[in-house]
């Protein structure tokens, strides 16, 4: 059996997804006419911040949030809105962006140059300050984060 790599899967994802720019998703902000997903990491998002109005979905939670078959469906997530997903540098929001099509969902597009080509265009950042329960202080989070070697 060939191996398929994550490569192979990104570059498949992105050839059957609307990919938009920084640009493009400015002007879809502006005009109120998406609903922008960040689906990075909490920790990411507390370290790093967000793009302004962005809402948080983990990308290990896309399917089972926006599925209304889910039991674990938040009622928000409906098949008429735009969304418009990213992650870091675009990877896994062109993943999560195939699956979410695959569920159904027909408007949706995501960020290709990621939060990182958000800050590099030195683009607005809406700073997330709570961790809730899980992190007191920026230590905490950066601990939870390591690779320890044993």
């Amino acid at each position: 059996m060939q191996r398929t790599s994550i490569n192979d899967l990104v570059e498949k994802a992105k050839s059957e997804i609307e990919e938009l720019s920084i640009d493009q998703v400015k002007d879809e902000i502006s005009e109120n006419a998406a609903l922008l997903v960040d689906i990075r990491d909490f920790r990411e998002r507390l370290l790093e911040g967000t793009i302004p109005g962005a809402i948080s979905a983990p990308r290990g939670m896309i399917e089972w949030w926006f599925d209304p078959d889910s039991p674990y469906h938040k009622p928000d997530f409906t098949f008429e809105k735009r969304y418009i997903l990213f992650c870091s540098l675009g990877w896994r929001s062109a993943l999560a962006t195939s699956a979410l099509k695959n569920l159904g969902f027909s408007n949706v597009a995501h960020l290709a140059e990621g939060f990182t080509g958000w800050i590099d265009s030195n683009e607005q950042i809406e700073e997330i300050t709570s961790g809730e329960k899980w992190f007191n202080n920026e230590d905490d989070i950066r601990s939870s984060i390591e690779i320890t070697k044993e």
